[in-house]
């Protein structure tokens, strides 16, 4: 799905195209932000000692960095949905190999429906189906609803990013035990921390995010 050459283990991607993935060496081990490797014994990025997210841990194996990012605006823009395939067994690989908490429940970040129509699909609900079958997890594809249409994220303030997202999540009935939400990149967090909360507040007693991609860096 790079370079054109025959896949190799399953994947439609080969040996040199694999080792090429900007794989994460050293992140937070609450938000999974990058960071540098003098900062691998610390544990903790500055913001999340100051103020810890409403989810327990984020886990991500790719930086949002070349060529992941790219084909990850494949996926999403261009309806390349072979690439979720591929790139939710690498998560799916790589988070069996983490040896996680394994959640009761896997739950993608839900999309409005009408933006669900206008793209066609939700990637991160095609990302979470090969970490579903390889964990042999339940997926929640029902329990949480977008109530809300908001506009993307990118190019807002802080302040306008936390109002865009508020309210934007709505459970149906009541949510208990350990839940993982499924999503493709994260960047600021916003979406994940409003989705966590309303998931906590909805009674669930631990709430994981699973990621592709991580952005940004400490």
């Amino acid at each position: 799905m790079l370079c054109g050459e025959r896949g190799e283990a399953g994947l439609d991607l080969c040996r040199a195209c694999r080792h090429d993935l900007p794989v994460i060496d050293c992140a937070c081990l609450r938000c999974a932000i990058p960071l540098p490797a003098s900062h691998r014994h610390h544990g903790l990025c500055g913001p999340c000692q100051r103020q810890p997210p409403a989810f327990e841990r984020c886990l991500a194996p790719f930086a949002y960095q070349a060529p992941l990012d790219h084909l990850l605006q494949d996926l999403k823009f261009n309806r390349r949905l072979a690439l979720a395939r591929t790139l939710g067994q690498l998560m799916a690989q790589w988070l069996a190999g983490q040896a996680p908490p394994l959640p009761g429940r896997l739950m993608p970040v839900p999309l409005h429906p009408a933006r669900l129509r206008e793209r066609g699909f939700n990637q991160s609900l095609e990302l979470a189906r090969p970490i579903a079958r390889r964990l042999g997890l339940p997926l929640d594809i029902h329990g949480c609803q977008r109530l809300r249409n908001t506009p993307p994220q990118a190019g807002l303030s802080a302040r306008q990013r936390h109002g865009n997202l508020k309210g934007a999540f709505g459970v149906k009935g009541t949510m208990a035990g350990h839940v993982a939400i499924i999503d493709d990149v994260m960047t600021t967090g916003d979406t994940v921390q409003e989705l966590a909360r309303t998931l906590r507040k909805a009674g669930a007693e631990r709430v994981d995010v699973w990621v592709c991609a991580r952005a940004g860096s400490v």
